[in-house]
């Protein structure tokens, strides 16, 4: 089989493909035994009658037209192999020769994905926030940890955030024949609830504040997502407030420090909690540049996201929303409704997005031509031996199933585009919102020293 590519407009390529006359009868052989299924011959069972035997019954047209059928589509995808042309739009394919007999030729022309030039993607500069570690944050770390030994005791002072309100509480909605009819789960007495906790309502927490025992409540709110079928169901609810209590925290000692953690002193527990709350905005910070210098190289290239990339990636997308919900046993029609949104803002929504990775994954591509970027024989097999791990196979299975399904190559690819970015990370001009230069290099492992589970900042939020 002989094929020549012609690069035409719009990122597109004609492919002229000539099949030798022995090789597509192969693909005639092939359409025979496939009608020999489908036709019956007395004497034969279905699939047995001779390729001789339906020639003389049937003719050589018919299985030539089966053979064009499912053949040329065959030939066509090895061609774009054989060439190496990077498609992503379907062919439109059109027979030129050997419709009767001979040897076959037809031309496929299809779209490919554009080769772009980047400029400057090698002096990126990206803006992250990062702040010096505080006293502050180092106190709320801390304070996490004597939460847990903290003693409640009675307040005559406002409720404020972390107290604990003693609370009566219903809420009521609509039903069907118009009255209020209380909602189940959201009717309770003697109800201890921590102001800020935000577990019921939002409104309920911004209620609660400055209030006293012997106040009453009443407002309305929409319940929020994780009601499930129930969100953004109206709600109206009265509250009683029956009792106030504020947190005791333990002394911040060196004894409190030594029987709560590994450390001696609360002088050493700060510098072990202020070191990892350090290594942690690294992290953080780390994680930002890699986003926000792909959004830059993004930035920098030249032309329109193709539209056929754009569907592709935006249908990929919906299909994986789509996926995710249905293990939580909800539709996206469902989805929609829970988040007040409109199909149309969120398809215009889903697209915006995929224009951006689309985009962004030409820059890569654009860094990994440039600056001949590659993955090694050694870093594939890594990638083959940590996705044998995750789905518990054995790395030879795995590179046997990665083959069958065409993916070597794409993880490669993969690789390198992963390369690529680091490439961008390293060259990348890393500034604070003042324009000052940081530094997020990960200092070398220290001593290690554990400090019992305090939640991160992060987390507490």
């Amino acid at each position: 089989m002989q094929t020549t590519v012609e690069t035409l407009d719009d990122s597109k390529v004609r492919l002229t493909v000539t099949v030798p006359e022995p090789e597509f009868d192969r693909a005639i052989d092939a359409a025979f035994k496939k009608l020999a299924h489908e036709v019956r011959l007395p004497g034969f069972r279905p699939g047995k009658a001779p390729r001789k035997l339906l020639e003389a019954r049937l003719g050589t047209e018919i299985a030539r037209q089966q053979a064009f059928k499912d053949g040329l589509p065959e030939f066509y995808a090895q061609a774009v192999i054989d060439n190496d042309v990077d498609v992503i739009g379907f062919p439109e394919i059109e027979i030129t020769a050997g419709e009767d007999d001979g040897d076959v030729e037809f031309t496929a022309v299809v779209e490919v994905r554009p080769a772009v030039t980047l400029l400057g993607y090698d002096a990126l500069r990206v803006e992250v926030p990062f702040e010096p570690i505080d006293d502050s944050a180092i106190d709320r770390q801390i304070d996490a940890v004597r939460q847990r030994s903290a003693e409640l005791a009675d307040s005559s002072r406002p409720l404020a955030e972390g107290d604990y309100a003693t609370i009566d509480i219903t809420g009521s909605a609509v039903g069907d024949d118009g009255e209020l009819e209380e909602v189940d789960g959201l009717v309770a007495k003697e109800f201890l609830y921590q102001i800020g906790s935000g577990t019921v309502v939002a409104e309920l927490d911004d209620q609660l504040r400055a209030t006293k025992p012997g106040d009453i409540l009443e407002f309305s709110a929409q319940l929020p997502e994780r009601f499930g079928d129930r969100a953004g169901m109206a709600v109206q609810f009265r509250v009683l407030v029956k009792g106030a209590q504020e947190q005791l925290l333990p002394d911040l000692s060196d004894e409190w420090a030594a029987e709560n953690s590994e450390f001696d002193t609360v002088a050493e527990l700060r510098a072990d909690v202020a070191q990892r709350l350090d290594l942690m905005r690294r992290f953080q910070g780390q994680m930002a540049v890699r986003d926000k210098v792909v959004h830059a190289a993004a930035d920098l290239v030249p032309i329109p996201p193709p539209g056929t990339l754009v569907d592709q990636e935006t249908q990929r997308r919906l299909q994986d929303l789509q996926h995710r919900l249905s293990h939580q046993g909800i539709a996206i029609e469902q989805y929609l409704a829970m988040t007040g949104t409109e199909p149309q803002a969120f398809l215009d929504q889903l697209r915006e997005g995929a224009r951006g990775a689309v985009l962004a994954d030409l820059a890569l591509r654009a860094v990994v031509a440039q600056e001949q970027i590659s993955a090694s024989d050694e870093e594939l097999d890594q990638e083959v031996a940590r996705l044998a791990q995750e789905a518990g196979q054995k790395p030879d299975k795995a590179r046997r199933n990665l083959e069958r399904r065409g993916l070597l190559a794409g993880l490669r690819d993969d690789i390198a585009r992963a390369k690529a970015l680091q490439f961008l990370v390293d060259h990348a001009q890393v500034v604070d919102e003042n324009g000052d230069a940081v530094d997020l290099t990960i200092p070398e492992p220290a001593a290690a020293a554990t400090v019992p589970a305090a939640p991160s900042e992060a987390e507490q939020e």
